[in-house]
């Protein structure tokens, strides 16, 4: 008997068996929009490297996190931009701060509709733009540091943050983090550990939209792009500590780390498609090289294929309005 011909393309031939036989699918619910408030601006300030992204003001955010709400996304990640800086990143532990100030805004406005997440990191709030406290011969002090988390951990939570995004890698900070929280009332705020966190070329446009200071670079304490096997074992040592939610940062560059840790993972994790990787899109497409709504949703697609169950991206609210209402 001749053995039945084999053709796979059977599963191809048309929209509604493609649709039907897809292995990966995109939800609005699975995109997290990272934002940017600004201190002493009366007006959205365009960052120039990243086109369509703002500085936002705290009336501006409102609107954003409102459109954000109605397009059905998972939630929001908050940035601040301060106006002043200091040693030890003072604004990020004043309840009059940006960040504290947005955090309280945003949370007014949209309640439980999404999640309104904070960033927890000092390098938005330093005059020398590292992610700590410096010791005086210039290294980042990670116990130091330490002590500064615990302090800003109990400032977002106090002003309304529901998912704390620790992204300073620092040793012990979800550990820390958690048991802060937990000694204060705030139980039910939940810790997302940017665990993989990578020393990435990729932030050069982030750091134009939180006006970083930074001089040198963070190589002692974010992962270094070869190693692989370290991205995961960070990811265990954070879900051993207590974390809701593992991270790897950035995604496209990292997809073998991100099927590592998703694999080895029985928390949700989460992949950040970083400044960079928006930048890089949306100036090829500005050009005409490439087709900018199909590489984007192949792009996000893809970091979901390796395993990311929700993707921070700066195309979220644009995304979900593509993917459509009959989704939500």
């Amino acid at each position: 008997m001749k053995p039945p011909l084999i053709r796979p393309r059977r599963l191809r031939a048309t929209p509604a068996f493609r649709r039907l036989a897809s292995e990966t699918r995109l939800h609005p619910a699975e995109l997290i929009l990272p934002m940017f408030v600004r201190e002493g601006t009366d007006q959205p300030v365009p960052i120039a490297s990243m086109p369509g992204v703002v500085q936002h003001t705290l009336d501006s955010a409102r609107r954003a996190v409102a459109d954000a709400a109605e397009a059905g996304i998972g939630g929001v990640m908050l940035f601040g931009v301060p106006a002043q800086r200091d040693a030890i990143g003072s604004g990020a532990t004043d309840e009059n701060g940006i960040l504290n100030v947005a955090t309280r805004a945003l949370v007014e406005e949209v309640g439980d509709a999404l999640v309104v997440q904070t960033d927890l990191c000092l390098d938005e709030f330093t005059d020398h733009g590292h992610c700590g406290v410096l010791a005086a011969d210039g290294h980042v002090d990670n116990d130091a540091t330490l002590e500064r988390y615990r302090d800003m951990a109990l400032a977002q939570a106090a002003a309304g943050s529901q998912l704390l995004g620790l992204s300073g890698m620092m040793d012990g900070q979800t550990a820390a983090v958690r048991e802060v929280l937990d000694d204060n009332g705030f139980q039910d705020t939940a810790v997302l550990a940017y665990s993989a966190k990578y020393a990435s070329a990729y932030y050069g446009p982030f750091r134009e939209a939180v006006d970083s200071a930074l001089t040198g670079d963070r190589r002692a304490y974010q992962l270094n792009p070869g190693n692989r096997r370290e991205g995961l074992r960070e990811a265990l040592l954070d879900i051993d500590e207590g974390a809701d939610i593992v991270m790897v940062k950035p995604a496209g560059s990292y997809l073998d780390v991100l099927s590592d840790v998703a694999a080895a993972s029985d928390i949700p994790v989460w992949a950040y498609q970083v400044s960079g990787e928006y930048a890089m899109i949306e100036a090829a497409a500005a050009n005409g090289w490439i087709d900018r709504r199909r590489t984007i949703e192949e792009s996000v697609l893809g970091i979901r294929r390796a395993g990311a169950d929700a993707v921070l991206t700066y195309w979220a609210v644009e995304l979900a309005d593509w993917l459509g209402g009959a989704q939500r």
